[in-house]
């Protein structure tokens, strides 16, 4: 097969979005059996090692400077946004996860915006708007008809979309001198470290059943390590628009697998809110937008 083939770009950008649509599922009862610190820490552990054979060829020379925003994004996006993602998760479900794994993509636009001085036209502030508005159906849940409570585990996982997207604008940056795959290998290699760290500190118990171990290796190898890869191949190919686009509807094969296999029940708010959150990003990513440049965790 001809891996320059736009055929193989967009085969890699699905397979890339049902792979990370996997990780709610796949880390939704696991979490019933062990600590999200200590999952984290695995996954992220894991994902190093996977993704290093990749990254040996690659040759990379760093400043103090390119250092620092290593460290920066590996706190950002590999231990602080992971663990508010989990606890998430554990707290909500996971349907409304996957769907709200899309708002990633509002705060890397906002932050890019505010902070970086990219530039967005009317078109693309109604994309912004509509992932919003999707965000705040699914987050909210209805508990009477005279009001609306706020779902907390949903809220835990849109401020892990917040430091994913700091994550994302930072590694922009670092990617003018460094390939991005190898930051991705550095950053799960640090946070992977920090977190277990962070786990012998808390005296935090590391068990991990003999029946949940495939699943942990899932997790890391496939939900996040060869999902990443693949996003990175398509997006060489068929570039950023039409990945990232074809990426969001990792959010679909979420709530697809939550119904299949978690049995979970899935609301016609949900429905909605995952097609106007689509077609907003669509939108954001249209020709003309900005270059969001998402990236998965």
């Amino acid at each position: 097969m001809d891996f320059k083939s736009k055929r193989f770009g967009y085969f890699s950008a699905v397979l890339s979005a049902l792979f990370f649509g996997s990780v709610t599922t796949l880390a939704k009862p696991t979490l019933d059996a062990i600590n999200p610190l200590v999952l984290t820490c695995m996954i992220y552990l894991i994902s190093a090692i996977a993704l290093t054979p990749a990254t040996l060829h690659k040759k990379a020379s760093f400043r103090r400077k390119d250092l620092l925003l290593i460290l920066g994004v590996s706190l950002a996006g590999a231990v602080i946004a992971p663990l508010l993602f989990f606890h998430g998760l554990h707290m909500t479900s996971a349907s409304n996860t996957a769907v709200l794994s899309n708002t990633e993509i509002v705060f890397t636009v906002i932050i890019a915006i505010l902070f970086f001085k990219e530039k967005i036209n009317r078109i693309g502030y109604v994309g912004l708007s509509m992932v919003t508005i999707g965000a705040m159906v699914v987050t909210s849940t209805k508990i009477s008809d005279s009001y609306f409570s706020l779902d907390v585990g949903s809220i835990l996982v849109i401020g892990a979309s917040l430091f994913w997207a700091i994550d994302n604008n930072v590694s922009k940056i670092i990617t003018k001198r460094v390939d991005i795959l190898k930051i991705a290998q550095l950053k799960s290699a640090i946070g992977g470290a920090i977190l277990l760290g962070a786990v012998f500190a808390t005296n935090i118990p590391v068990l991990l059943p003999e029946n949940e171990i495939p699943f942990v290796l899932l997790l890391g190898t496939v939900g996040f390590a060869l999902s990443l890869f693949l996003f990175l191949k398509s997006l060489h190919i068929i570039g950023v628009v039409k990945t990232i686009v074809i990426f969001a509807t990792s959010s679909v094969f979420g709530l697809i697998f939550a119904v299949l296999f978690l049995h979970e029940q899935v609301s016609i708010f949900q429905i909605i809110a995952i097609c106007v959150m689509i077609l907003g990003i669509y939108l954001i990513n249209r020709k003309g937008q900005i270059d969001t440049g998402i990236a998965p965790p």
